[in-house]
């Protein structure tokens, strides 16, 4: 909803207004409803606001409540606004308070525990003049960034990078134990370390942290720990169904929450189809379309994955449309992108390298599509794999066997095997697998699924980077880790994961005036999710059984029900690049030449990939190890160039 920026002298030193209107004016890239500062001798509070909810129209923000002697500057949308309506004896007829007073209003009441009592998406901060600090936090999964630098003179902070270097005391030199961790994970996590960046001088407040400058210290503190704690015990699978969709409705509900047209991301899938059917129900009461932007491959791309997925989930897609209903379906190829060409302006947003080009083209194009249409709200069901279609019923199956429950595993396999087609044969011995892993091992290969080490070992040693990746779990080989469950469990325990949607959530949103929301993501809904026993997760021979109950008459059976097939985005981004390819070769062959590179990067495991690729752009590349190394070679490349010769 905003940019928001803030300066704090941490001694006796007056703040210079014009360095702050200078991280100002470097905001000026975006597009804004309103632009206004606040300033004292010590303080600076900016916020390049763009309006989203009905309340943020002309909302006065950075906001001084002279009474409380409270400032507070802030980039967020707070969900749970009646229960704290309640909770701080707030009259309903004041139904128009902004989300940033709020805010404030809650922190006078509860204080540093205030983040607690926040569902949303928010970063802020609030000067406390009576008590000479600043206070600022980040939601529990990040999904608005701010980033700081801090001395024992100076803080700074904004939502975005660029605009920090314009203050004289901050240099843009790189940090090269995050470059390390980059080049060395070989999934899409750019780095382990949750409160460092690519730049040495600047930091970001992590997810679920808040942050307390005083008396010349800066303290980052963790206020949120998700676990599964004690499961929720209902009498039947009707009243999980019922609790499910109670909270998943009202997650969906309060994200709705806009003056402008409502959009959404849909595939052919469970996750966006489940957040569309309960949006598009709730959004016909108010007499509003839902709008839905689904990638489509280019016209002449042949499907080359596996029959068990689908490059072009059109047809599932337009199932889910009819069915529905109040929706406007849009079906978007974007033939002029592809995933070469996109990059300068993915590192123009991101202000980092990144990895997911892949996906690059059509999430920028959906966004700008999106935005001419004057959508506020983007909703979409990323964290749904964790969340609400959790359910592995394979992996489920195998711990039956580990306790011995033959009857139930004998009857859940007749059933799986009669919903996928295949023989309860066939299907057993996937279940053993998974129950006892040591029987993968003699028919392995050893060097099936190795990510191979395309980092400098020098540099990996100088930096110590396999150390630090193997202290936090992370496998360099990239080997498919065989337990879902704990994966699980990594993915709410370990920050680094949840980090990176924010990152390209805040930045792309910035660009184009609108927010990303996901209900799958509501705190609610995971707290909910994380408790169901899970065999309400299988059930029946249905794996992610819950929602595909729950979403009985609101989605049509052939995606509710669908175990054979699923969808896979970005299959033909190779196939776009035909007409760039020699291009896309001739760079690779200077990067390949590129002493800075030659530092970062094992330029022998570069070319040994650059060969298999560069005579025969297959279109099935697009998801080899070959590939991903050159491109993220590529764009690391294109990052590091401004930096030649400092």
């Amino acid at each position: 909803m905003s940019a928001i920026a803030g300066i704090v002298h941490l001694n006796d030193e007056p703040i210079n207004v014009e360095q702050g209107n200078n991280v100002m004016s470097a905001l000026q890239k975006y597009p804004a409803d309103d632009i206004q500062v606040w300033h004292n001798e010590r303080i600076f509070f900016g916020c390049h606001a763009q309006w989203i909810t009905p309340e943020s129209v002309g909302e006065q923000i950075p906001y001084y409540d002279y009474e409380r002697q409270l400032l507070i500057t802030a980039d967020a949308i707070i969900d749970n606004r009646k229960e704290l309506f309640q909770k701080l004896q707030i009259s309903t007829s004041a139904s128009a308070i902004t989300d940033s007073q709020l805010i404030l209003l809650a922190y006078e009441k509860w204080g540093e525990d205030v983040p607690k009592y926040l569902v949303g998406d928010f970063a802020f901060l609030i000067w406390d003049e009576r008590n000479q600090h600043l206070f600022g936090a980040r939601d529990f999964s990040g999904t608005r960034t701010l980033y700081f630098f801090h001395n024992k003179e100076k803080f700074a902070c904004c939502t975005v990078i660029e605009p920090l270097f314009l203050l004289p005391y901050i240099q843009k030199n790189l940090n090269e134990q995050w470059l390390a961790e980059f080049i060395a994970i070989p999934v899409t996590a750019d780095s382990v370390s949750i409160n460092t960046t690519v730049y040495k001088d600047i930091q970001q407040i992590p997810p679920s942290h808040t942050i307390k400058v005083q008396d010349g210290k800066v303290e980052l503190s963790r206020y949120s720990m998700i676990n599964s704690g004690e499961k929720l015990k209902l009498k039947s699978s009707n009243e999980y169904e019922e609790a499910f969709k109670e909270v998943f409705d009202r997650a969906v509900g309060d994200r709705l929450r806009t003056y402008k047209q409502v959009g959404s991301h849909l595939s052919g899938g469970l996750d966006s189809g489940s957040v569309v059917s309960f949006a598009s129900k709730t959004l016909k009461e108010k007499n509003k379309k839902l709008h839905t932007y689904s990638y489509v491959p280019v016209d002449d791309f042949i499907d080359w994955t596996h029959r068990t997925r689908i490059a072009n989930e059109r047809p599932f897609i337009e199932s889910t449309v009819q069915y529905v209903g109040n929706i406007s379906d849009q079906y978007l190829s974007f033939p002029e992108k592809n995933p070469f060409s996109e990059i300068d302006d993915w590192l123009d947003t991101m202000e980092m390298p990144y990895k997911f080009y892949e996906n690059s083209f059509w999430l920028k194009g959906i966004y700008e599509q999106a935005n001419q249409q004057d959508v506020g709200i983007l909703l979409n069901g990323q964290r749904g794999n964790w969340t609400v279609s959790w359910g592995h019923a394979l992996h489920f199956y195998g711990t039956l066997l580990k306790k011995l429950k033959f009857i139930k595993l004998y009857k859940e396999v007749k059933l799986y095997s009669k919903n996928l087609g295949v023989n309860k044969k066939r299907t057993m011995k996937f279940v053993l697998k998974k129950a006892l892993p040591l029987l993968n091992r003699p028919f392995s290969s050893p060097n099936q699924d190795i990510f191979p080490i395309w980092i400098n070992q020098d540099f990996a040693a100088r930096t110590n980077v396999f150390q630090k990746l193997e202290e936090q779990g992370v496998d360099i080989k990239g080997n498919t880790v065989t337990d879902v469950y704990k994966i699980r469990e990594k993915q709410f325990e370990q920050l680094h994961f949840w980090g990176l949607n924010g990152t390209i959530g805040t930045k792309l949103s910035l660009r184009h005036s609108l927010w990303e929301r996901d209900p799958t993501n509501d705190l609610r809904v995971i707290n909910f999710c994380i408790s169901v026993p899970e065999d309400q997760y299988v059930q029946n021979g249905l794996d992610r059984s819950l929602i595909r109950r729950s979403t009985e008459n609101l989605l049509p059976d052939n995606i509710r029900l669908n175990q054979r097939t699923r969808g896979i985005q970005g299959a033909d981004g190779i196939h776009r690049m035909k007409k760039s390819w020699q291009s896309f070769i001739e760079e690779l062959n200077m990067l390949s030449n590129d002493s800075i590179m030659s530092n970062f990067i094992n330029i022998d495991v570069f070319r040994d990939s650059l060969e298999k690729v560069k005579y025969n752009p297959k279109p099935e590349f697009i998801y080899e190890f070959e590939f991903k190394i050159l491109m993220r070679s590529l764009i690391l490349y294109r990052f590091l160039k401004p930096f030649e010769g400092r």
